[in-house]
């Protein structure tokens, strides 16, 4: 299936020069969401995962169905604030400052084999938070998986050494 022709082109958006892949038209075409979530199943079931992990928020809409899927279980990883029990955190860059993310310190047990799930990877650091977040748990990056890749950002030279899915590159 040519994912390419379900997601939506936007120019100018979120400012001038950024083209931005909007997912919102896949989702909502029942073939290419089924699709997408098959294939993602296909390729991560070779990982061994224990549990998925998906990053907030669009990592949530692929990362919930692919846990399902796979009969394992799920944790989100969020902003500041959103978790209310005791979190690991790790800061990111920014283009213009830094971030974070948190993660339940007890998501998983110790030594549990995860797979990380976004939308999108594009300069990689939010994934590369994400993987420093479960090195923390004391757990192991399994695998990534990605609908989309903007590899002309580079995203994945920032993330350790673990098998990448992605379906769509541009």
């Amino acid at each position: 299936m040519d994912l390419k022709k379900l997601i939506r082109e936007i120019p100018d958006f979120p400012q001038p020069g950024i083209l931005f892949r909007d997912i919102t038209t896949l989702l909502a075409n029942p073939e290419g969401l089924k699709y997408v979530l098959n294939t993602l199943t296909r390729q991560c079931e070779a990982l061994r995962p224990d549990y998925v992990v998906g990053i907030e928020s669009r990592g949530f809409m692929f990362g919930m169905p692919l846990a399902y899927t796979l009969g394992i279980g799920f944790a989100p990883v969020r902003k500041p604030g959103k978790l209310p029990a005791a979190v690991h955190c790790a800061e990111y860059e920014l283009e213009y400052g830094t971030d974070r993310l948190e993660v339940h310190r007890d998501a998983f047990p110790a030594g549990s084999r995860i797979v990380i799930v976004d939308d999108l990877i594009a300069t990689g650091g939010t994934a590369a938070a994400t993987a420093n977040l479960i090195e923390k748990t004391g757990c192991t990056v399994a695998g990534f998986a990605f609908v989309v890749e903007l590899t002309d950002l580079g995203g994945r030279q920032k993330l350790p050494d673990a098998p990448i899915v992605t379906l769509v590159q541009y």
